[in-house]
């Protein structure tokens, strides 16, 4: 049966992530998954893609703040709960062709990743009071989903035998194996053949049948898009940069195996989830999924 292995959330966009042992589910995704955003002045998105070193941005979960911190810089400090920036100016902006809806968290925030990254930047935190609306191409069976500055969906599931595999083919052609954070997932599952997470249609968590778990709630995820990969994940998350030995892996080697028709030849690894049922409820490190697999027509 899957088990969860990992659990991880990425409260700024393209910055480290953080493991957690527990996580609180929510409409949108995992609490404080991608509730900040890095843009230029005018309001647009920044990420690893085009400035990798934004991987080097580390953050924490205060108890009233998210605190941050990188290489040669003094600790940095923003408020977690959104009503502190009720006075804050409102952003339009937007994750690729989605609109989005940010609070500037201010000036401070604004000189610091602005001298970290070389560029003029700003710090955005999702406004609470808007919406962000998923691809209803991919919602019909939940009725609708919102989620804050994910790429497209609230959450991202990747296998660990899929991690492994892949590990054992760069193994073989000499290069080094590769962490999980360089694709990024909420949730990773043991217990699962490689690349089964690609025909799971709904992952169901009795989240009571943890030993000690005060909730009692039935989470029902709906996992209705493989994940198309960007360059991304050729970033060594550690240094911020391509392994200079092997800068293309691992999509040189995917290339070779995870190519997709279905989506236009793009490269492929892990799978979209919605939340169909169980929002409010803890996910944690441990607890037992049962898979319902689906093959198409």
């Amino acid at each position: 049966m899957p088990t969860i292995s990992e659990l991880f959330v990425y409260p700024i966009k393209s910055c480290a992530g953080i493991a957690l042992n527990e996580a609180r589910l929510l409409a949108t995704g995992l609490e404080y998954d991608r509730y900040w955003m890095i843009t230029d002045p005018h309001g647009a998105m920044l990420t690893q893609r085009a400035y990798p070193r934004m991987a080097l941005i580390q953050v924490e979960l205060g108890a009233e703040d998210l605190i941050v911190r990188a290489p040669g810089m003094r600790e940095l400090r923003t408020p977690l709960d959104a009503t502190r920036l009720a006075a804050a100016p409102r952003v339009d902006t937007a994750v690729w062709r989605d609109a989005a809806y940010g609070l500037d968290t201010g000036d401070e925030a604004a000189a610091w990743f602005s001298e970290f990254l070389g560029l003029q930047a700003r710090l955005l935190r999702f406004d609470p009071q808007r919406e962000r609306i998923v691809d209803r191409d991919y919602t019909d069976s939940t009725g609708g989903a919102t989620t804050f500055f994910a790429d497209g969906f609230p959450l991202l599931v990747v296998g660990q035998a899929s991690l492994d595999d892949l590990n054992a083919r760069l193994n073989s052609k000499g290069a080094p194996s590769i962490r999980i954070d360089r694709f990024r997932p909420n949730i990773v599952l043991a217990g699962l053949d490689a690349y089964e997470e690609d025909y799971v249609e709904t992952l169901i968590v009795d989240t009571n049948a943890t030993a000690g778990a005060p909730d009692a709630s039935r989470v029902e995820l709906r996992l209705v898009k493989l994940c198309s990969r960007c360059p991304m994940p050729t970033i060594d998350q550690a240094r911020g940069a391509p392994d200079p030995d092997w800068p293309n892996e691992p999509t040189d080697t995917m290339l070779g195996y995870r190519v997709s028709a279905r989506f236009d030849g793009a490269v492929t690894f892990g799978n979209n989830a919605l939340i169909a049922s169980g929002a409010g409820a803890w996910l944690r490190v441990g607890q037992q999924a049962e898979a319902e697999l689906g093959f198409g027509d």
